[in-house]
């Protein structure tokens, strides 16, 4: 699969198609006016962009998501190390830790994902 792009905009927007999915792209432009602002025009746009970058699927007037959360998450995740860290994990782990304080269960959680992740290697 190419590089999943989902821009802030249509991130929010990709969070009702996950939501209410499949949907009509009539009740998805009426949900796209009540939370986000949209008009139909800028739904339908969205739509096709999304459609063209196959993220969604948009089959007889049903849409429904292509990509899961998780990974947009992931690929957003992924740019973001690699543009702002240069790619490293242990730069932008180092960042966050040391603007955030950790519980010692945090901590704990964290060191056990760590350990799942090599146990695989």
């Amino acid at each position: 699969m190419d590089k999943i792009k989902i821009f802030d905009a249509e991130y929010r927007f990709m969070n009702i198609i996950w939501d209410n999915e499949p949907i009509s792209s009539t009740d998805l432009a009426k949900i796209a006016f009540d939370e986000l602002g949209w008009k139909k025009s800028t739904t339908y746009t969205v739509i096709r962009r999304l459609c063209e970058r196959s993220a969604i699927k948009n089959e007889n007037t049903m849409v429904s998501a292509l990509v899961n959360r998780e990974q947009v998450m992931k690929a957003e995740t992924e740019e973001h190390i690699d543009r702002i860290y240069g790619g490293s994990l242990k730069l932008f782990f180092s960042a966050f830790l040391h603007k955030e304080k950790l519980t010692k269960d945090e901590i704990e959680e964290l060191k056990k994902i760590v350990k799942e992740y090599d146990d695989k290697e």
